[in-house]
């Protein structure tokens, strides 16, 4: 995005996109979506904001799709089966990965470490996602301010109020899912997992393990945002009309955070308040996202091969900084050539 808006294209300064890179992540929801909105948004006001999101989204959607069909049509066939044996280690590597990434520059303090290692911890005990990102908030804010309870972790809290889904699969569940999940997911992308571990896995018990490690791998795969996971999934639960629900839930609140603060956030920014609240839901989405690559490992890494594929990733992830495609498609043709795994169905 900086390459094609700042030293392309010169549509802004690279102190004007940082700016707005800031404010992205001062919002819950995908932060490169919401950048690509903010960046279409000031290019060309509200017609930029719809079609600058659209087209950011739209293309993996439309791929995800197609191999969410693939994977229901064909997921049951032992080849398949084999493929998705090498592709789960790779992408708890991928998790792991990002979590080192991520971690290096957001656990800025012994303070914010603690808050994540609290997270880990809740996270393994399958304590809300919600509940974990709101404490990580409060207690940032807290300590910033020398008093127990801060307003400005108000908007990690808005989730909770946002119904949720039990019993059996409807459109209006998923719909309810997606949408308190784009409220709500605060920080990287992978956050996303903790919450549809949560809630569909374990709350609504729609999903099994597996298939959600092979939504997170299809999200890895396409172009685009990872939340283009909910389109997987979606399609898994209720065919192209729940991919089509559940896409448009989990991005819809992106929009209307951008539309509704595009200029109140440059002064919110400043605030040494909301600075510290950011601070510390980072640092609890990271322990969030250590849980769930502890799950997901569970699932993916069941005997010596995939345990040998797992640790093989994530050396070259961290020494060699290679993209997660060509790891993916490496575990893809590991498994095949092992012929093993186990059928979705």
């Amino acid at each position: 995005m900086e390459d094609e808006t700042v030293t392309r294209r010169g549509w802004l300064t690279r102190q004007q996109f940082l700016d707005l890179l800031g404010m992205a992540n001062l919002l819950p929801g995908p932060t490169s979506t919401e950048m690509s909105i903010f960046l279409a948004f000031r290019r060309a006001s509200w017609a930029g904001l719809l079609l600058g999101g659209a087209c950011f989204i739209l293309p993996a959607v439309l791929l995800t799709g197609l191999l969410a069909w693939a994977y229901l049509r064909f997921g049951a066939l032992p080849k398949i089966a084999s493929i998705l044996y090498g592709i789960r280690p790779v992408v708890v590597a991928i998790v792991l990965q990002a979590l080192w990434r991520l971690g290096r520059s957001a656990l800025k303090s012994g303070f914010l470490l603690a808050i994540g290692a609290g997270a880990l911890a809740l996270g393994l005990l399958e304590v809300g996602p919600v509940w974990i990102l709101l404490l990580s908030a409060v207690l940032a804010a807290s300590a910033e301010w020398g008093h127990r309870w801060g307003r400005s972790a108000v908007a990690v809290a808005a989730g909770p109020w946002i119904a949720g889904a039990s019993g059996a699969v409807t459109l209006t569940g998923v719909f309810l899912v997606f949408l308190k999940m784009g409220f709500v997911v605060f920080g990287s992308g992978y956050t996303l997992l903790a919450f549809l571990r949560a809630d569909l896995v374990g709350r609504l018990h729609w999903l099994t393990e597996r298939q959600l490690i092979d939504a997170v791998a299809v999200g890895q795969f396409t172009p685009g945002p990872v939340f283009t996971t909910a389109t997987f999934i979606g399609y898994l639960l209720a065919g192209p009309k729940g991919a089509g629900v559940a896409t448009a839930a989990v991005f819809a609140p992106a929009f209307l955070f951008v539309a509704a603060t595009g200029g109140l956030l440059p002064r919110l920014r400043k605030s040494a308040t909301v600075g510290a609240v950011l601070n510390g839901v980072n640092a609890g989405s990271l322990g969030l996202i250590a849980s769930v690559g502890f799950f997901l490992g569970r699932s993916a890494i069941i005997d010596l091969p995939t345990a040998l594929i797992g640790v093989a990733s994530a050396v070259l992830l961290l020494a060699l900084r290679l993209n997660p495609t060509w790891l993916i498609l490496a575990g893809a043709a590991a498994g095949a050539l092992l012929g093993r795994g186990v059928p979705i169905r």
